[in-house]
């Protein structure tokens, strides 16, 4: 046995993948595998390994990424067994089953495998690392897979088959909420979602099954889970209300709430929301990081623009708006914002409707109209505490947008929200609400108009050649582990800067629509979303079909 051994350590020289030097030192850990030693090392990677052991043992090396495998298939191998023996089932011909296993070396592997499965059949197996196979027995049986298999098990072995649990008691619900199985359950969809970026998890209830689906740069995808957790749905969302302080017994009513849980050293925030629909309680959970780090820099702005906003921000007063559709960005722009004048000396304070970011320096209203605290209520308020800055969530009724046009004509910079298509459009917006031209001319500064566009993942980023001799390089993405084979990978924004001039507040005192507006501030200088868009297709950033996806035809 120690001549096969070092027989095996030496393939690891002959392929000069380590010097004489690494493998003494591998080889003076006592009863430790030297492959397993060089990978903890850094020495050699997982996959350098297993081809060194597929060579040996004569077994052949495979990416599971690379392996589709059926449904049925993984009905074979249940969960359990496939992760305590850490296999993925490949692939099933008449009495053989295909295997990927991570340790040959492991004699009793095959045979107590055989054993605990439920039929019997003929190994096959192949190499592939322990991290594909973990990886690969999370994507096909889905989220959680063990830890519902176990709370199933666990109560079935407790009493009677486990029931449906939509059919139980509100206090038995509780009860399973809090039990450390279920606790685990939801803890493991919420790492999950965060692990993959995802900045909204979706659970959804329909009529005999559950849907789990992750929002990862603006698209959602859906996300395998057993279909087992339609038993576990009632005390996932239990958990969910007892994890945000809401109302476990009303099933009835929409509710709202937040926590904060901790993910490795980062604290992030959840914005939690349950609706109620016909098959049960629907509820999505907003991932927000605890801290906002980005500054005007990093947003993609064109600099030019970046340098104008910036100096209108310094101004000793004026109103900023930044308008776009629900999660485009616009809170991240004005944090960016308030980052660049956030000194000792200004006293900024903002309102909005929920915090999303907690800032040092800044004092930070939560809006409860339960209380009675509106965004209008709020703003009189701030005014008495004499701050130089201030910062509403979103304007949305007439009150509150006339409130912030006047403080900003008073003296104070004022930045703000609208939902409108594009930045000229709000100036026509606050004319709709009823705000007098003079002081829509008078107190406008500058309206940001953002979409968020997804990034081309740098690892599998590639050229396409152009379609005619005339015509520019363009990028693609082909799809990789990096980015979870969707060819992006995070997002950026694009833009347009809308600056009042004297000609736009003739435009506006004489009501001007807001096409004539437009068409005045595109002859002014303004660059159009879609202009940017196509600026950061031909830097590489992103797609043709991404820019076109969010931006409205220009006429």
């Amino acid at each position: 046995m120690k001549t096969a051994t070092k027989k095996l350590s030496r393939l690891f020289l002959d392929k000069h993948l380590i010097s004489e030097e690494q493998l003494a030192e591998a080889q003076s850990q006592e009863n430790r595998f030297v492959g397993t030693v060089l990978a903890e090392r850094g020495w050699i990677t997982s996959e350098q390994l297993m081809e060194v052991l597929s060579e040996y043992y004569q077994m052949p090396f495979v990416r599971l990424e690379e392996i589709t495998v059926e449904k049925e298939v993984i009905a074979k191998v249940p969960v359990k067994v496939a992760l305590y023996y850490q296999v993925m089932p490949l692939k099933l011909e008449d009495s053989t089953l295909k295997v990927a296993i991570a340790n040959p070396q492991d004699v009793r592997l095959l045979d107590e495998l055989r054993l605990a499965l439920p039929q019997r059949y003929t190994l096959d197996p192949v190499l592939a690392t322990k991290e594909d196979i973990l990886q690969a027995v999370k994507e096909h049986y889905g989220v959680g897979a063990e830890t519902i298999s176990r709370i199933l098990s666990d109560r079935t072995t407790r009493g009677s088959p486990a029931p449906n649990v939509a059919e139980e008691a509100i206090e038995d619900i509780a009860q399973l909420a809090s039990d450390a199985s279920v606790v685990k359950l939801v803890n493991q969809l919420i790492l999950e979602a965060h692990q993959r970026r995802a900045t909204d998890i979706h659970l959804e209830p329909y009529r005999g099954k559950v849907k789990l689906r992750y929002r990862i740069d603006g698209i959602l995808h859906n996300v395998d889970v057993p279909h087992t957790i339609q038993q576990l749905f009632p005390a996932i969302v239990s958990r969910v209300k007892v994890l945000s302080n809401l109302n476990i017994v009303e099933r009835r009513l929409p509710q709202d709430g937040r926590s904060s849980v901790k993910v490795g050293d980062q604290k992030v925030d959840l914005r939690i929301s349950v609706l109620p629909t016909p098959s049960g309680e629907s509820v999505v959970i907003r991932i927000l990081p605890n801290q906002m780090l980005l500054d005007l820099r990093d947003l993609g702005f064109h600099k030019e623009d970046r340098q104008l906003l910036e100096a209108t921000v310094r101004k000793p007063y004026g109103l900023i708006c930044v308008t776009g559709p629900t999660g485009s960005g616009k809170t991240t722009t004005l944090y960016a914002c308030l980052k660049t004048i956030n000194t000792a000396e200004r006293k900024i304070i903002t309102i909005e409707d929920p915090i999303e970011y907690e800032m040092e320096g800044i004092s930070q209203i939560q809006v409860n109209p339960a209380i009675g605290l509106s965004f209008a209520a709020g703003l009189r308020s701030m005014l008495r505490h004499d701050p130089n800055v201030m910062m509403v969530g979103e304007v949305r009724d007439p009150e509150s947008a006339e409130l912030a046009i006047r403080i900003a004509l008073t003296g104070h910079i004022v930045l703000t929200t609208l939902h409108t298509n594009d930045a000229t459009g709000g100036i026509t917006r606050l004319m709709d609400m009823g705000i007098d031209p003079y002081l829509i001319a008078s107190s406008i500064e500058c309206v940001i108009a953002q979409r968020l566009v997804r990034l081309l993942c740098p690892t599998c980023k590639e050229a396409v050649p152009p379609a005619h001799s005339s015509g520019k390089v363009t990028y693609r993405g082909q799809g990789c582990k990096a980015c979870n084979q969707t060819g992006f990978l995070g997002r950026t924004a694009i833009y347009e800067l809308f600056f009042m001039s004297q000609q736009i507040r003739d435009l506006v005192l004489q009501k001007a629509s807001a096409n004539t507006i437009r068409r005045s501030a595109i002859e002014l200088g303004m660059r159009t979303m879609r202009e940017d868009g196509l600026e950061k297709i031909d830097a590489g950033l992103t797609t043709l079909d991404e820019v076109l996806r969010i931006t409205q035809d220009e006429k």
